[in-house]
């Protein structure tokens, strides 16, 4: 699949069954399973990005004073312990954004690989789960901390990790799963428009402007082409896209962003702005956010 829509078989691996995604991964090779890991380095922390499955993302947070590690949605369990070994470090915790199965369905099997495993989630559901977490819940991995935030707006138990190292001039970085994708925002699988609201506007949104956003999938182009469709005079659309499949072509992610620059090109993050409204048709941002969520599920993408 390209970078953009949800995959067919999605309701079947939302409640843990095996769809087409989740077959096709186990017995085929593309050329988005072969993509190579990158590393964001900071003075504090490091973020290895593991490409999983066609177009998942998983992270390996490093805290760089202790070699404590933490593995964000943990899909493939294998890739995971081979990074760990690589860099010498010591895997203690495992963050689950959601209870779908291209993102938590390695719980088990990495808990076995990695005894005594710590595996926090926000929903009962999640696989493994040994610490069920709440909004605002705080956690540490060595010496960094990490701040759950609840956002029931795509699945019910969602919950993006968001992770400050103190007295640190670096810029914090947010895991945001399917809430929050570069550009877009997940379907209202379980959510609502009022709830994506509050996640993305007044919990997202809050956080400091230069937050590193790191997202659950590789969806970038198709999101900002849909957003072009939104808004045809928005230059940092266009700017955006354009260096977008400039990445894609070279076998480089799209991320991260930040949370600055999502308010400039993400239609869901811009539903306040009037040419938005104008778009959907309404005058209300929650009413905004519904109509062009619709939409967004309905678009057929361009080629170009």
């Amino acid at each position: 699949a390209r970078p953009g829509g949800f995959r067919r078989g999605s309701h079947l691996a939302l409640l843990g069954c095996p769809g087409p995604a989740q077959l096709r991964a186990k017995f085929l090779h593309t050329e988005h399973e072969l993509r190579e890991s990158r590393t964001v380095s900071q003075a504090d922390m490091k973020v290895e990005i593991l490409p999983a499955l066609t177009d998942n993302y998983m992270y390996l947070l490093i805290d760089q004073d202790t070699r404590e590690a933490a593995i964000v949605d943990p899909v493939q369990p294998q890739k995971v312990t081979g990074g760990i070994r690589k860099d010498h470090l010591e895997l203690t915790t495992a963050l689950p954004m959601t209870i779908k199965w291209d993102h938590a369905g390695g719980n088990e099997k990495l808990v076995k690989m990695e005894p005594g495993l710590r595996v926090y989630g926000g929903d009962g559901r999640v696989g493994a789960l040994t610490q069920k977490v709440s909004h605002l819940t705080a956690l540490k991995v060595g010496s960094l901390n990490v701040k759950c935030l609840s956002t029931p707006c795509h699945t019910s138990g969602h919950i993006c990790y968001y992770v400050t190292k103190p007295n640190s001039s670096e810029p914090p970085a947010v895991f945001t799963g399917d809430t929050l994708f570069v550009a877009g925002c997940g379907k209202f699988f379980e959510g609502t428009p009022d709830e994506m609201y509050k996640a993305l506007i007044e919990i997202l949104g809050s956080l400091d402007p230069q937050t590193r956003v790191y997202c659950g999938h590789e969806y970038t182009i198709n999101n900002l082409k849909f957003a072009r469709h939104v808004e045809p005079n928005n230059t940092s659309i266009q700017e955006k896209l354009a260096w977008a499949k400039a990445q894609y072509d070279s076998g480089e992610p799209t991320i991260p962003s930040t949370i600055a620059e999502e308010f400039t090109y993400n239609p869901f993050m811009r539903v306040r702005e009037k040419t938005v409204q104008e778009h959907a048709g309404e005058s209300d941002p929650i009413r905004t956010m519904g109509a062009i969520r619709k939409e967004k599920d309905n678009f057929r993408v361009p080629k170009d």
